[in-house]
């Protein structure tokens, strides 16, 4: 009975995973174009984005329909920072230290950002659960911090602020409740890594030794979180851009050493590289990016691997534009989303080919086991996907 009622969930989620591929791969025409971001400033550390016209309510109906569902925040903060909990709950980290948290679904947001964190620029935020979550502030010096909320946000305590006015942190990354680390741009020529062992209330910089030597104008994007991810206990891996070629860099030892490999994303230009990766095991991973200027082309902007990490080979239908989040759908082998501000991409061979599937614009995206898939981005903008 044991066995048969194994056998029974295994296929139920099975089910369920076909199920949002399809809706994802319905046509999406009656939805109306947006506009696309405007980058302030073309640096590796991913420019703010001018506001875009909301869209009709018809377009709206019809993602309601089948695909993304927008939800109602109550700003027009840009959401580059994701943490999905579950179906029901979600964190947000975006623009003017704000941070919000939802427990229904999307149906309600609270906003619960940090006290006078007003010119804080968060990018990245991990949550352990409804209570629990970790925001990371970006920018050169002090203006790279580190905050803990472990009641729902009501309270904050800042866990680590940036003494090196040569360091910029860009995204973090935990392996499990207590485990996580945090990246920063090249320091003296490697970049620097900072690790926690007590689930961010104190932080440490990890010893340089291990680490490769960085590309002259190598850096890392702030753009969606998802520059420095996980996937199980030890492995990790850390996205550039910025420099002659695009790496990928992997450690399997929480941080302590790094390999690194190029990617067949194309770079050479500030505003060029690798935004974001997403492993679905330790193996098979999917990496994303481009150029994020609107006015330039970023063609081979996709790449995955089978191996970790070790090689990288070009998608053969690669996203139409720059895509800066991507994620792994629940449960399954194959699927895939990756984002941008023009649009949404869905694969359903593990990243070779991606085809449009919406045109809303959104920056970062993130799913839970339990079909939780959620996105963020400019004007307020979040989702949840609908089934």
């Amino acid at each position: 009975m044991r066995a048969m009622g194994k056998t029974r969930r295994l296929m139920s989620l099975a089910m369920c995973g076909a199920a949002v591929t399809a809706a994802l791969a319905a046509p999406t025409a009656q939805a109306a174009p947006t506009a696309q971001a405007v980058p302030a400033a073309p640096t590796a550390h991913a420019a703010l984005a001018s506001p875009q016209a909301p869209a009709s309510p018809q377009a709206q109906a019809a993602r309601a329909e089948r695909g993304w569902r927008l939800t109602s925040t109550g700003t027009d903060a840009r959401f580059r920072g994701l943490a999905a909990v579950s179906r029901d709950t979600a964190w947000v980290a975006g623009t003017k230290g704000t941070v919000l948290r939802t427990a229904d679904g999307g149906r309600n947001w609270r906003t619960v950002s940090p006290p006078g964190a007003a010119d804080l620029e968060f990018r990245d935020i991990e949550a352990f659960d409804s209570r629990r979550a970790v925001v990371l502030a970006i920018g050169e010096g002090e203006a790279s911090r580190v905050l803990r909320t472990d009641d729902g946000g009501a309270t904050w305590t800042e866990s680590f602020r940036n003494a090196d006015p040569r360091a910029f942190y860009d995204c973090m990354t935990f392996f499990d409740s207590r485990h996580g680390l945090a990246m920063s741009d090249p320091v003296d020529g490697k970049f620097r890594i900072l690790s926690t062992a007590d689930g961010g209330r104190n932080w440490k910089v990890l010893p340089s030794t291990g680490m490769p030597a960085a590309q002259p104008g190598e850096a890392g994007f702030a753009a969606s979180g998802q520059c420095l991810v996980s996937s199980g206990p030890k492995d990790v891996w850390l996205t550039t851009g910025g420099a002659a070629t695009a790496r990928v860099l992997h450690s399997g030892d929480r941080g302590r050493t790094w390999t690194a490999t190029e990617s067949t994303v194309p770079a050479g230009d500030p505003a060029r590289g690798v935004f974001g990766v997403a492993f679905r095991d330790r193996k098979h991973g999917i990496a994303v990016g481009g150029d994020y200027r609107p006015d330039q082309a970023s063609p081979n902007a996709s790449a995955v691997t089978a191996d970790g990490g070790r090689h990288w080979r070009r998608s053969a239908t690669p996203p139409a534009a720059y895509r800066s989040g991507v994620t792994w759908l629940p449960h399954s082998r194959s699927a895939a989303l990756a984002v941008g501000p023009t649009g949404t991409d869905l694969t359903r061979d593990g990243g070779r080919t991606w085809r449009t599937v919406d045109t809303g614009s959104y920056d970062t995206v993130d799913c839970t086991p339990d079909f939780g898939c959620w996105a963020a981005g400019e004007r307020g903008r979040v989702a949840r996907l609908g089934f």
